[in-house]
């Protein structure tokens, strides 16, 4: 495999390499991944996270697992299955970001068995990993007349490099617009349970100069009615095919407050986080975690909790998607060039 770098993964010399951004950001700590359970643990953990980034993450561990199983001189049958079982369990790692999915079917479940060679998956492998990073770019060129010059901007979770390839996906727009020279300032969404926002959205700003202010996420709405908020992108792990998408936790009171003070909301992703064989919000699967992310680190122990990951904005609320094939105003053209293609 050749060597590939990205801020939240690298491959360096056959050897695989993950940020663990479970600890950011007061540790910058690259864990070695040498198995595809590595890295089931690290998409489960979330230190590896991100829908574009945990679909190529798997690619990549799936085609080191390829190269070393030839390595040990495996027969061909039995390197097919073990291959195949470890391509199923990635799949399985997290339920809602569609790009996971897509990315293990591209490179082996979708391939008939003849072409699963060695030589093809890692090629499949490193395929998926340059094509988010061209997606990215497309995003963000896509989404250059969405942001005008003294916008302050609204953005929740984690949407740039360390959940992608690339230069993300909501915080890519956000940080071309800035490097073309555009004067902007961003809020963050501290993104609760997990701190998205506060421990990596705010670290990756840092690094891009870009200004920004840390909020709480109860406190967008009065931001919102003080008139200090012009635009919000977000990103999505998945958009069924009637525009309805889900995204972290807490999106869809931004969603329903932007709605209510009329104040443009956009969501910024790849055209692989959509999903057409799902029809609406609705039938979108929602990852629920364990309760210590939310007790953690004043409640009772023992207390009930809901940790639904993910929640879900109706098209409805939507004013445009930044796709990498276009910005799109209208869900039904969006539509149309997917039954064009």
């Amino acid at each position: 495999m050749k060597n590939l770098i990205s801020m939240g993964l690298k491959v360096e010399a056959g050897r695989v390499f993950v940020l663990d951004q479970e600890i950011l950001p007061q540790n910058e700590i690259w864990l070695e991944c040498k198995t595809p359970n590595d890295m089931i643990n690290f998409i489960k953990s979330l230190k590896i996270r991100g829908a574009p980034l945990i679909g190529v993450g798997a690619a990549i561990a799936l085609a080191q697992y390829a190269e070393k199983l030839k390595t040990s001189k495996k027969n061909s049958d039995n390197m097919i299955q073990m291959i195949l079982t470890a391509a199923h369990q990635l799949r399985d790692a997290r339920p809602t970001a569609v790009n996971l999915m897509a990315a293990v079917d591209r490179v082996i479940l979708k391939q008939p068995l003849n072409a699963l060679t060695v030589g093809n998956i890692v090629r499949s492998a490193e395929d998926l990993f340059d094509e988010d990073v061209a997606l990215c770019e497309a995003m963000a060129v896509n989404g250059a007349n969405v942001i005008e010059d003294g916008d302050n901007i609204l953005t929740h979770c984690n949407t740039g490099g360390l959940a992608t390839a690339g230069i993300g996906t909501a915080l890519g727009v956000i940080a071309r617009s800035f490097k073309n020279g555009k004067i902007i300032h961003v809020y963050v969404d501290e993104t609760r349970p997990l701190l998205q926002g506060a421990r990596l959205t705010t670290w990756e700003l840092q690094k891009l100069k870009i200004p920004f202010t840390l909020i709480c996420d109860n406190m967008a709405a009065m931001l919102m009615k003080q008139d200090k908020v012009q635009k919000i992108i977000v990103g999505s792990d998945r958009i069924a095919s009637n525009g309805d998408f889900a995204n972290k936790i807490g999106t869809y009171s931004v969603a329903v407050n932007a709605h209510h003070h009329k104040i443009p909301f956009y969501v910024a992703a790849p055209w692989t986080t959509i999903d057409w064989s799902c029809s609406s919000g609705n039938h979108i699967p929602i990852e629920e975690r364990h309760a210590k992310e939310v007790r953690y680190p004043s409640a009772p122990e023992g207390c009930a909790v809901y940790n639904p990951a993910f929640d879900v904005t109706p098209h409805e609320l939507v004013t445009g998607y930044i796709l990498d094939r276009g910005f799109f105003k209208d869900w039904n053209q969006a539509k149309l060039l997917n039954d064009k293609s």
